[in-house]
């Protein structure tokens, strides 16, 4: 049937008419109704415009260039009509030179292309009951007033066939079909009707006409203004009431209307909002348990013993660290780092593997649950039978299909892009290029880390010479936190620039990888950029998390980078510090530019553009040119809103152990997302063409990827990033006897244990420092931890016992946290099923009662044919066998 009708809906792609035989829209004069969606005659509704600049007004193309634009706009606007739709053109009331096309669906064409889309519509009324939860009285607070916004009639659904419309519930045929559907069905026109052929390849489908400037723009309409109801009354005003109810920074604190976004923008962005404030709301708890960790640091750190012993001046001052680089650097007093040690002390707690274990089996609850909710959404919103036949082809995969082959399911010929040798060549390339990408990140994390190297000479050099009258300043602005926050914004700065271009690089990638459904196209280009901004946004987190600090030496015999520039060490608390301050910079500088690009641009954009149209005319301007001066919302869609809320979760969990803040940051960020989002949606842009989506798509598996890499970043975080098991180990063994001299377990003497001491009179020439040595001393401490036999020994500056015991005790750490932790995972993946045994029976009900209900009106059809046919056969019988009169 799909096939046949498909011969017959799409005849278009022939050869263009000829001049005489093309088809016109009808021409209307605005009729002073700003809020009408209708045309000119009040009856037919405006499903879609179409908005291009008029040829014979132009200046700025050649008048031939002109001329073949117009040629293809008329015969791709025959064609429109020639498929069924009406077009009526109305000229700009602002600018002479704009002129609209509205176009309206009939009856006929959106019965038949639902057919050929398999749009599912109500059969009848959902007769489920459906059992009142015991949260109700609560959620009701935060919910939607169902005075303001009603809640939707429920039907039990099926896919459109024409042969069955008696079977569907339909009561009025104008709202059978509602507004988002009919956009869809044009759209979906709109896409594969053709304008010309050359070389006998066709071209065809609006987004060409798009991008080489023949149409200027092309959107559904919004049925209302944002600020006020519409004054017709055969409009809904639904933006209205979501801008009201729901975008408004008002309703920050309640629950979102799901089911009317849905209604006015579809599937895609509705399951958008519906994952966001799930994330948003599980976020609450991890944020709880995050505050809970972080004042546990706090009222903790004042007994923080090796922080005292850092601060003690008979301790930590009598302590000279070593230089920190070549030559310029000098010696220098621990207790410089009184400050930072702290400060650490709040991280760097007891509460913060508590919370790292809490937020590897975090994640997973909310993975779990969010499949039993997108479950739930699946059945309610009618999704759970999208199956890939019932997407339809991407127009720019159709049109390459001139390669046949069999398929071996259906046993017949079909016509595909490229062959098997066609396609390996492609996804070579595809690969090749992401990779080579992927290189130019790294090579710009190696740039960003040779200067760090070489700047931290500069900085060790000149800025205890210029600060040395500021002892308050002296205290905060070291070498290490200057190179630090400088190196961090630099990273941000070349992450954004790399962004930009790489946007551009994916798409190409996945337009020549030519995917054949738009589903198949999103989730390889999410698949690219989320590869790209993994690298782009975590590698120097990775860097500093896991390598720096890690591979020194010692003073005597240092490593150095590309032979000249000696490797970076940690401060004498750890990398710990200095990566949530990369977190902080990079998080914190994300989300405001982010935010600039998303909202802050549009709304500039369109008040200059408001500001322009006011100071030409006070004229009375028709709904569908208030919406063209709106921002269109681009080919990408949702896309970078999810790409933004992922690379959070990811910062969220993958370095969580560090930033135990990082939920209750991002809780507050999320909250105010959702808003944002949709003031933006609701106020800035054009409405988006309704789209199904059945889930996520491709950011499901990625967020799952990330929940496994979390519990191993974070159980490496707190063994080779914090000071935590080399603490542990010192209490625990080397604080007593065989080791220690103390009594009973202790962390005094922690930091005179743990910095290896080296002899001055073994510094190579190369890294001798300038300044001379003061006092009577004649060794140093290594500034990081390292535990190597001291000067004398007949293993000298060779790793001790206690370096072995540490190591030890990393791994073993690494080992049993995470197989605790994906133990557990296990164990609640197992118990929470993905969908919930309510939805199963709701899904195994609506079934029946479809097949059912169809069954039955066909068998009573059958019955009635086979009645009538049965009483006339009788009644042949009968006239037949009757005797003749005398």
């Amino acid at each position: 049937l799909v096939l046949d009708l498909n011969q017959l809906i799409i005849p278009t792609y022939g050869t263009a008419p000829d001049q005489q035989n093309l088809h016109t829209p009808e021409w209307a004069d605005f009729d002073n109704k700003p809020d009408s969606l209708f045309f000119s005659d009040g009856q037919r509704r405006i499903d879609f415009v179409l908005v291009y600049e008029d040829e014979t007004k132009k200046m700025t193309h050649k008048r031939s260039d002109r001329k073949k634009q117009k040629r293809k706009r008329q015969v791709y606007e025959s064609n429109l009509i020639n498929n069924g739709l009406q077009l009526e053109a109305t000229r700009s009331v602002l600018d002479e030179k704009l002129i609209f096309v509205k176009v309206h669906a009939p009856w006929e064409v959106l019965c038949t292309y639902a057919e050929v889309m398999h749009i599912k519509l109500p059969l009848q009324p959902n007769d489920l009951k459906t059992r009142e939860s015991a949260f109700n009285w609560f959620t009701s607070l935060f919910r939607v007033d169902e005075d303001i916004i009603k809640p939707e009639q429920e039907f039990f659904t099926a896919p459109f066939e024409k042969e069955h419309l008696s079977n569907f519930y339909i009561q009025d045929k104008d709202t059978f079909f509602n507004p988002a559907t009919r956009s869809r069905v044009v759209h979906f026109i709109l896409s594969r009707v053709e304008y010309a052929t050359k070389n006998n390849v066709k071209k065809f489908g609006i987004n060409k006409l798009l991008d080489t400037g023949i149409y200027k723009a092309a959107f559904p309409l919004h049925d209302s203004s944002f600020r006020h109801p519409s004054t017709d009354p055969d409009c809904p005003s639904e933006r209205y009431l979501l801008y009201k109810e729901w975008a408004h920074p008002k309703n920050i604190f309640k629950l979102q209307p799901l089911d009317f976004i849905r209604k006015y923008y579809g599937e895609k962005i509705g399951i958008y909002f519906a994952w966001l404030g799930f994330y948003t709301n599980m976020l609450i708890v991890a944020a709880v348990v995050g505050v809970g960790c972080f004042l546990y640091g706090c009222l903790t750190k004042d007994n923080c013993t090796w922080s005292q012993e850092v601060c003690d001046p008979n301790i930590g001052g009598n302590i000279i660290m070593c230089p920190q680089c070549d030559k310029a650097c000098t010696y220098w007093n621990l207790t410089i780092t009184c400050e930072s040690s702290k400060k650490l002390c709040i991280f760097d707690s007891f509460g913060t593997l508590v919370f790292a274990v809490f937020m590897g089996i975090w994640v997973t609850l909310f993975l779990e649950f969010w499949k039993r909710r997108q479950a739930e959404l699946e059945y309610e919103w009618d999704t759970v039978e999208y199956l890939e036949q019932e997407e339809q082809i991407r127009p720019e995969y159709e049109a390459r299909c001139t390669h046949v082959v069999m398929n071996e399911i259906t046993q017949q010929e079909e016509h595909v892009p490229y062959t098997a040798c066609g396609k390996c060549i492609r996804m070579t390339f595809c690969a090749s290029a992401v990779f080579f990408w992927i290189l130019l990140i790294i090579a710009s994390v190696i740039g960003i880390i040779v200067y760090r190297l070489s700047v931290f000479l500069v900085f060790s050099a000149t800025l205890s010479r210029h600060i040395n009258g500021t002892q308050a300043i002296h205290k905060y602005l070291t070498p290490q936190t200057a190179t630090s926050v400088t190196a961090s914004l630099i990273s941000f700065i070349v992450i954004m620039v790399l962004n930009i271009i790489y946007e551009k690089v994916a798409i190409l990638i996945t337009d020549f990888e030519l995917p054949r459904t738009q589903t198949d196209y999103e989730n390889s280009l999410t698949t690219k950029m989320f590869l790209f901004q993994f690298v782009n946004y975590y590698s120097s987190c990775f860097y500093i998390a896991f390598f720096k600090g890690k591979f020194v030496g010692h003073p005597g015999n240092p490593v150095y980078w590309l032979g000249k520039y000696r490797n970076e060490e940690c401060d004498p608390g750890g990398c710990l510090l200095e990566l949530t301050t990369q977190l902080a910079i990079i998080v914190g500088g994300k989300a405001i530019w982010n935010n600039i690009q998303e909202v802050l641009l549009p709304w500039v954009k369109n008040l200059i553009g408001r500001y322009c149209a006011d100071a030409r005319s006070e004229k009375i301007v028709p709904r569908w040119e208030q919406d063209y001066h709106l921002q269109p919302i681009g080919k990408l869609g949702l896309f970078y809103e999810y790409l933004e809320m992922v690379i959070q979760f990811g910062f969220v969990t993958l370095f969580v152990a560090s930033f135990p803040l990082a939920p209750l940051l991002a809780l507050i960020n999320n909250m105010l997302e959702i808003r944002l989002d949709a003031w933006k949606l609701t106020t800035q842009f054009r409405r988006m063409v309704p789209q199904k989506a059945q889930d996520i798509g491709a950011w499901q598996p990625i967020m799952q990827g990330i929940a496994i890499l979390a519990v191993v970043t974070n159980a490496m975080i707190i063994a080779f990033t914090s000071d935590m098991i080399p603490r542990l180990v010192y209490y625990w063994s080397f604080s007593v006897p065989p080791y220690g001299s103390h009594s009973s377990h202790t962390m005094k003497g922690y930091i005179n244990n743990t910095f290896s001491v080296f002899n001055i009179s073994d510094f190579k020439n190369a890294s001798k420092p300038f300044s001379p040595w003061f006092g009577n001393q004649t060794t140093c401490r290594q500034v990081y931890r390292d535990f190597r036999y001291p000067p004398g020994h007949q293993h000298q500056y060779e790793h001790n016992i206690y370096y072995w015991h540490v190591i030890a005790a990393k791994l073993a750490f690494i080992i049993v946290m995470e197989h605790v932790i994906y133990f557990v995972k296990f164990i609640i993946s197992y118990i929470i099923p993905d969908v919930s045994q309510k939805t199963k029976s709701k899904v195994k009900r609506e079934k029946y009662l479809t097949q059912k209900l169809l069954h039955e009106n066909d068998l009573k059809v059958v019955k009635k044919t086979m009645g009538k046919i049965t009483d006339k056969i009788i009644k042949g019988i009968d006239s037949t066998c009757r005797p003749k009169a005398e």
